[in-house]
């Protein structure tokens, strides 16, 4: 502990010498050398020094939901009632009370696996894993004290805002590039303990910034401050996007579409997500009977559809 007291206390007569503007001209031995900061911890030392907090950049074992909460953006929501079933009171009560099901069934096999992490896509496009993802994050969050961190991971074509009637930017793409902060893309928009992270503004090479490290750096930090993260992500059969952030991630849930999804393309869809899925949503369909399996039905709306759907989940 003497040597860090020492690097702060030495860092900070040096920065009252640095002229205003100069904070590069910091020597790297004034920054204690630890594993848990990251490339910018010179200027954190720096923050730390005056008193000031940076918390995008502090250990993610000093990080804090409230301090989180209090820091990032605060864009005024405004939740799509055709698509939220928590917050329509006119939609079949039973579409709620089926992500209530999806979600114990993901603490009941939390106890046996580690499973923090979840990543929610498709085979397809348009299978409806928006809208899951959108409601598992709401049904996380009305458990009392539950914090929840749902993530538009589809970076080809982000749609999770729309749900929330959120803003789109900054968000993921912006802080792959290097051009926004944790701070600045990590939105909290209504009471709760719900925040979301945008798609960010439209680039040409996700993939790329997919595979840079910068996601993994973003999830290391921010998944022990919640209780759940959720990620979509676009369909894995035609672009290898999901396959890449399943390998960040402790499970995906597949959402399959009842009557539309071929089943070749949908047994493709579990060869590329292969000993990563841990269950399956079977979306838009009528009626089911399953005698003595676990599935689970209730009436709702795919998003953008306005069709009646079903959701199943499958162990």
């Amino acid at each position: 502990m003497s040597r860090i007291h020492d690097a702060l206390k030495k860092a900070t007569q040096e920065r009252a010498t640095v002229p205003a503007g100069d904070s590069a001209a910091l020597p790297p031995e004034a920054v204690p050398a630890s594993p848990d900061w990251n490339s910018s911890a010179p200027a954190v030392l720096s923050d730390l020094a005056t008193g000031a907090s940076s918390l995008a950049a502090l250990p993610s074992s000093h990080l804090r939901f409230d301090d989180l909460r209090a820091r990032c953006a605060h864009p005024e929501w405004q939740l799509d009632p055709n698509v939220n079933v928590f917050f329509n009171t006119g939609l079949s009560p039973h579409a709620a009370e089926q992500f209530r099901t999806l979600r114990t069934r993901l603490y009941q096999l939390r106890s046996s696996q580690s499973l923090r992490t979840v990543l929610v896509t498709s085979a397809v496009a348009g299978e409806g894993k928006t809208f899951v993802t959108s409601n598992l994050g709401q049904a996380i969050v009305h458990q009392p004290d539950r914090r929840a961190l749902i993530i538009d991971a589809d970076l080809r074509c982000a749609r999770l805002h729309l749900p929330l009637g959120a803003p789109t930017a900054p968000g993921l793409t912006d802080y792959l590039r290097g051009e926004a902060d944790e701070m600045a893309i990590i939105q909290h928009g209504v009471e709760g303990n719900l925040c979301f992270i945008p798609g960010g503004n439209e680039v040409s090479n996700p993939s790329e910034l997919l595979s840079n490290g910068r996601l993994k750096k973003l999830l290391d930090h921010l998944t022990p401050v919640f209780d759940w993260v959720i990620l979509d992500s676009p369909p894995c059969v035609p672009v290898a996007d999901a396959s890449i952030i399943a390998a960040l991630c402790d499970g995906v849930v597949l959402v399959v579409r009842a009557g539309s999804t071929p089943t070749r393309v949908a047994q493709r869809a579990c060869q590329e997500l292969q000993g990563k899925i841990v269950g399956v949503v079977l979306n838009a369909i009528d009626e089911f009977h399953a005698n003595g399996s676990h599935y689970y039905q209730a009436d709702g709306y795919g998003y953008g559809k306005g069709k009646t759907a079903s959701k199943d989940l499958r162990q």
